[in-house]
């Protein structure tokens, strides 16, 4: 079987329960991801009070190394091992932390850890949906599975919430937190087993038999005919280079995600947040809700175009974090929320298509270690920004915030006049683009 043959019996493929499989599969581990992301800014604040801000840059920085080391397995060892050692990982640190939460340096070592397999998750999980998923699909199947980790951290935020009006003490309401991570995790494991392996990553190895097997599991004996977005190759343009496509892919990846972490867990924690450090589990349901819901909206444009909608998600998302600072600067508690919660419905937008981004413009044997270098930039950053609190208080803090997104608005009108339409269009057939442009 030829790579040609192989890609377009996969883009041709009906989707059907193997598809689902992989979807599902992969959507239960970000909302487990967003559970377990979630834990430090929940409990930190409660068991270790006076190492919080540490923990958090210390978790950030774990974060980026796994996602640059898992990445970087991922494309040697297959995607499907790596998914399977992130688990083992996620395992490793969330039994002992629901026996030792009460152990500061505990707390802080494990945390790291589950911090470093979540960074994983990232690499391995865009190369299996890219290379698996047909591409009239692609891009909505990885928004809406990476919305579940904003499913995940609203909904053990919630839990909290429940949890800390039922029980007084605040130690049992940390040991309920992990209880759910815990249940939760069980059943992300058990289904991960049986994850199909990437064809294309499997061909790129040589493995062209076990490749063709996978084909013939997904898309059956037929060979079918690719469905083509009409005009896809009119709509291409003429893009810049390899500086200039991973410049704003570095610059948009490292906005969204920043943005979001500061929104959505780390205000609260800053000095002079104006409603208190124990609105944590409040503004993370609040921020994660509005993410939540935001997914949905975008899944019916992201397979049609790429380059508008980035543009319009950042150049919302910088007004709304404006209005979200408005809201703490006046003490208005609804315009705060309200801000927030839609602010961040527009951050999910960008995290949606800057995550199909990231999939699409690298090729497959190093499609996940790029991602993870893009994740691992933003751990980086995100530590960065997280030891400011002790220089900012959260007027500050948000006005930084602002500041970044802008710069993520920036990059989105460079890409809208330069960048390359991905949307529709076959991860072999955007690799071929690329080479093309290549100088000779």
């Amino acid at each position: 079987m030829e790579l040609a043959d192989l890609s377009r019996r996969l883009d041709a493929a009906r989707w059907g329960r193997r598809h689902w499989y992989l979807f599902g599969a992969v959507s239960l581990n970000y909302f487990l991801d967003g559970v377990v992301f979630a834990i430090a800014p929940l409990i930190a604040a409660i068991v270790a009070p006076r190492l919080a801000v540490a923990i958090f840059a210390t978790n950030l920085v774990a974060e980026a190394l796994g996602a640059i080391f898992l990445g970087y397995l991922a494309d040697r060892w297959g995607r499907k091992a790596a998914l399977i050692l992130i688990n083992t990982l996620q395992v490793a640190s969330t039994v002992p932390l629901f026996l030792l939460y009460t152990n500061e340096a505990a707390v802080w070592v494990l945390t790291s850890l589950l911090s470093f397999s979540v960074g994983g998750d990232f690499g391995a999980s865009y190369a299996a949906l890219a290379e698996l998923i047909p591409a009239r699909h692609r891009g909505k199947s990885i928004l809406l599975s990476t919305n579940f980790w904003n499913v995940g951290s609203a909904a053990i935020a919630g839990a909290a919430l429940v949890y800390a009006a039922i029980y007084r003490d605040p130690l049992l309401q940390v040991q309920y937190v992990l209880l759910t991570a815990l249940a939760t995790l069980v059943f992300v494991v058990i289904l991960r087993i049986s994850v199909p392996e990437s064809p294309r990553w499997l061909y790129h190895r040589g493995r062209v038999g076990d490749a063709e097997r996978v084909v013939a599991a997904v898309a059956g004996a037929g060979a079918g005919v690719a469905l083509e977005r009409p005009g896809a190759k009119n709509q291409m343009g003429r893009p810049g280079g390899a500086v200039f496509r991973f410049s704003v892919l570095v610059t948009i990846t490292i906005s969204q995600y920043v943005t979001y972490a500061m929104l959505a867990y780390y205000a609260p924690h800053a000095s002079g947040f104006r409603f208190g450090a124990e609105s944590a589990p409040l503004v993370i349901l609040v921020a994660n809700a509005g993410a939540s819901v935001g997914a949905p909206f975008l899944w019916l444009l992201i397979d049609r175009s790429r380059r508008m909608p980035l543009f319009l998600s950042f150049l919302m998302g910088t007004v709304l974090c404006g209005l979200v600072l408005a809201g703490h600067e006046t003490a208005l508690p609804g315009l705060f929320y309200a801000a927030l919660f839609i602010c961040l419905f527009f951050s999910e937008w960008a995290w949606g298509l800057v995550s199909a981004l990231q999939s699409e413009l690298f090729p497959t044997g190093l499609r996940s270690t790029a991602v993870g270098v893009l994740t691992g930039l933003t751990g980086f950053s995100g530590a960065a920004v997280v030891l400011t609190q002790s220089l900012l208080d959260a007027s500050g803090f948000l006005v930084a915030s602002m500041l970044i997104w802008a710069a993520g608005l920036v990059a989105t009108v460079a890409w809208l006049a330069r960048g390359l339409e991905t949307a529709g269009r076959s991860v072999d057939e955007i690799e071929g683009e690329l080479k093309a442009q290549r100088p000779r």
